[in-house]
């Protein structure tokens, strides 16, 4: 019987918008083109890995486990950026309303946009419907899920903009119980490392 509970959050790979440092949100990218696929293989081979519908993280997942079957659900989206989607910082960095949501992400929301309350409400809904009787699960998303589901899962309290969401990394989440897991409450332990190398990107703990 599996009591306890491992989420493996796996950050899709770059797109052109991201290479521009664009706000791409529900922007439907293909990933850019990579030299050899295999180095971006993991070594899991689950049967199923879920994750978002958009064409990045499909193609980002299709590399990282060709032999899975991927279960897209739209609740793994990025953020809607709305009025900011395709804009950088340089081009937003001196509007007021913008600096307002870089301080207060989860007070304000952009113009025509999704605020942060709804993203984390659609997320979390997604991963308590994730099966029962499997040990770990697998999802390829994108950099702002990521950023709240650690700020929400956490056993360190820190704020959105601290975790710094590397494409091609992985982040794992683990409960000692699934029951902590359904409920809300804090991972039991937390890491993470890049899939292209075997550097830390962040203490275990």
């Amino acid at each position: 019987m599996v009591c306890g509970i491992t989420v493996h959050l796996i950050r899709h790979l770059p797109t052109l918008g991201n290479q521009k440092r664009q706000y791409i949100g529900w922007t439907d990218e293909s990933i850019l083109p990579i030299g050899e696929p295999t180095s971006v293989m993991l070594p899991w081979k689950p049967e199923i890995v879920y994750g978002s519908d958009l064409m990045r993280c499909r193609e980002s997942a299709a590399l990282y486990f060709p032999e899975a079957i991927y279960e897209s659900d739209e609740r793994f989206r990025e953020s809607h950026f709305g009025a900011w989607e395709g804009k950088t910082y340089e081009a937003l960095k001196d509007n007021r309303t913008y600096r307002s949501w870089i301080d207060n992400p989860y007070e304000k929301t952009p113009p025509n946009g999704e605020g942060l309350f709804e993203v984390k409400s659609r997320v979390l809904a997604a991963l308590t419907e994730l099966p029962e009787g499997k040990g770990e699960h697998f999802i390829v998303t994108h950099g702002g899920p990521i950023r709240m589901m650690l700020t929400q899962f956490s056993p360190e309290k820190q704020d959105f903009w601290f975790w710094q969401i590397l494409h091609g990394s992985i982040w794992s989440l683990k409960w000692n119980h699934r029951n902590d897991f359904v409920e809300g409450k804090k991972c039991t332990s937390l890491s993470a490392v890049p899939i292209t190398g075997n550097e830390s990107l962040f203490e275990s703990y």
